[in-house]
């Protein structure tokens, strides 16, 4: 298991003991913070699979960088650690996006297969994501297809089909998606 992980508590023993468990079992602990300016730091630097953090800490504490960790996508994976287990601090975490929320005092028995599902849960998402981008990106390639042949038809008297042969023909001769094409000929009205 290499998943880089960014392990963030106040509490130096805490950390150190956090470290230690995450090391015996085979991940990859790039870098340790002690408040949330330095994790966000931290995460812009390692692009982390997982980010453990506290909720309580000083300065900014760990609800607020997680929020900012996932709008920046500076992790693919949150998890926070935290003492305090009231419904607005769970309700919060939820609202922001976190993987999953473990309380005080942690061990190996309930923190790993916690992080095993989080780590998990967070690659199908990330899945997800990128097939909802991929077909935004088909969709509007239709879009644009559907026009470019419509402007043919309309500039060069030409049938459906016709347009469309001559969309992919340029596609072809041209070596660019039918996509590209169509964007070019719409931009030429």
């Amino acid at each position: 298991m290499s998943n880089k992980v960014v392990v963030v508590d106040d509490e130096p023993i805490t950390r150190m003991d956090i470290v230690e468990m995450l090391k015996n079992e085979g991940y990859n602990v790039v870098a340790e913070a002690s408040d949330g300016f330095d994790a966000i730091e931290l995460c812009q630097r390692h692009n982390p699979d997982l980010v453990l953090m506290d909720v309580k800490m000083p300065l900014l504490d760990g609800l607020k960088a997680a929020e900012i960790i996932y709008q920046d996508k500076l992790a693919k994976c949150i998890v926070l650690i935290t003492a305090y287990s009231e419904k607005k601090f769970i309700e919060e975490a939820q609202k922001i996006g976190v993987m999953a929320y473990v309380v005080k005092p942690i061990n190996e028995k309930n923190l790993m297969p916690t992080l095993a599902i989080a780590l998990s849960k967070s690659q199908e998402f990330a899945q997800m994501e990128e097939e909802v981008e991929k077909n935004k990106v088909k969709l509007e390639d239709r879009k644009q297809i559907e026009k470019a042949k419509g402007l043919l038809i309309k500039k060069e008297g030409i049938t459906e089909e016709e347009a469309y042969n001559k969309l992919r023909g340029l596609s072809m001769s041209k070596r660019r998606s039918m996509g590209e094409i169509a964007r070019i000929i719409n931009m030429d009205r």
